[in-house]
């Protein structure tokens, strides 16, 4: 199965990507994660995304703050899926982190979550990668099934009172 790379500019940002690796851990989808600033080390974060599908990456999940180009950096620098998490950081709750994750020139998509969605980008990696790998397709249903369950037992729960 190919790896999911779980990139993130600061180390700040690894409380929001840990619910990324969390949730591919519980897929059984192999990761990495690995500090690469698109401003502080912006040729670390170029070699790597270069580099990725040769070393066995799949997908690209990019988590930044603030200015948040780090998504877009690396998707200029490959055509691997690339999934932004835009960070809460600043005096903006987010919200130009999210700007700058979405607003992509044509020719360079960067698929976005919401801000701090790092569950969703790792669901949604695991869909991409579930394309070529018919036993994740399974796990995923497995997901969805026990969510609802999850769902329906609340609602029981709440009912009884």
């Amino acid at each position: 199965m190919k790896k999911v790379a779980i990139i993130m500019g600061s180390d700040s940002d690894l409380p929001v990507v840990q619910k990324a690796a969390d949730q591919l851990k519980e897929l059984d989808i192999p990761y990495e994660m690995h500090i690469y600033s698109a401003h502080r080390t912006p040729d670390e974060a170029r070699d790597f995304a270069r580099a990725a599908r040769g070393k066995g990456f799949g997908v690209i999940i990019a988590a930044a703050g603030m200015a948040a180009h780090l998504a877009g950096a690396l998707a200029a620098n490959t055509t691997l899926p690339v999934i932004g998490i835009p960070c809460a950081s600043g005096g903006l709750g987010g919200m130009d982190a999210l700007l700058s994750t979405v607003q992509m020139p044509p020719g360079i998509p960067v698929a976005t979550v919401a801000v701090g969605g790092a569950k969703n980008a790792a669901l949604l990696a695991a869909q991409i990668l579930a394309l070529s790998e018919p036993d994740l397709i399974q796990k995923l249903d497995g997901k969805r099934a026990s969510d609802a369950d999850a769902v329906r037992a609340k609602d029981a729960k709440l009912n009884e009172r």
